[in-house]
């Protein structure tokens, strides 16, 4: 069987990044430090300093909220005013009051169940959804760029005009095309790369600011 280098680098990607995780390293020990379950929640924190995504009394969806870390983050910054609901395949354990989750498959579950899950519309809808990798790198990506297109079909329905959106996504070819797509329906599209990241990850982040037009009166 002939190998591609394509596919041995993506490999050794792989590799690294599962030996980096079995080693916890600042932002791991902070996070276990801080009550929360994953070091990604400082993604996060770091997006809505930049941004300043959340306020008092919002309405949000966490797409991928497991293991809960981000919705944790979320429900803080909404406080008891407002309102977060996260879907995952694994069910999350609501951590407060103003927390609803639920489990499933975001490509089978309607969008009606989504607008219910907080009392939607939403004010910001954010995404760390990451597909099952498979060490080759272009697979992964096209696999990726799948979610974050769902995502952002979920978000065109249930976003409020203004509306903000993030979605992780990995480097690849299909980016500027999707990218493109984000232009089409915010005001504004910024890329970030937190410094938490991991230095051999190929994830960044995509945020969309000011939804245009109007949010759909009813979703089905």
């Amino acid at each position: 069987m002939i190998t591609s280098s394509l596919e041995l680098n993506g490999s050794l990607v792989q590799v690294v990044a599962m030996a980096q995780r079995r080693h916890p390293d600042h932002f791991s020990r902070k996070a276990r430090q801080e009550g929360y379950a994953a070091r990604s929640v400082y993604k996060l924190q770091e997006i809505d300093k930049k941004h300043r995504l959340f306020r008092s009394g919002q309405r949000v969806l966490d797409l991928g909220c497991a293991p809960g870390s981000w919705l944790k983050f979320i429900a803080r910054k909404v406080g008891m005013k407002g309102r977060a609901g996260g879907i995952d395949r694994t069910f999350v354990t609501p951590m407060a009051p103003n927390v609803t989750t639920m489990a499933g498959d975001i490509f089978e579950t309607p969008v009606q169940v989504l607008l219910d899950l907080a009392q939607g519309p939403y004010d910001v809808i954010t995404s760390d959804m990451a597909p099952d990798t498979t060490g080759n790198r272009f697979t992964d990506h096209v696999r990726s760029v799948e979610l974050c297109r769902r995502a952002l079909e979920v978000s065109l329905t249930l976003l409020s005009p203004g509306g903000a959106f993030v979605c992780k996504i990995f480097e690849g070819e299909d980016v500027q095309g999707f990218v493109a797509e984000l232009r089409a329906e915010f005001d504004s599209v910024k890329r970030v790369k937190p410094k938490s990241t991991r230095s051999q990850s190929v994830e960044f982040f995509l945020v969309g600011l000011g939804k245009k037009g109007s949010a759909a009166e009813e979703a089905t």
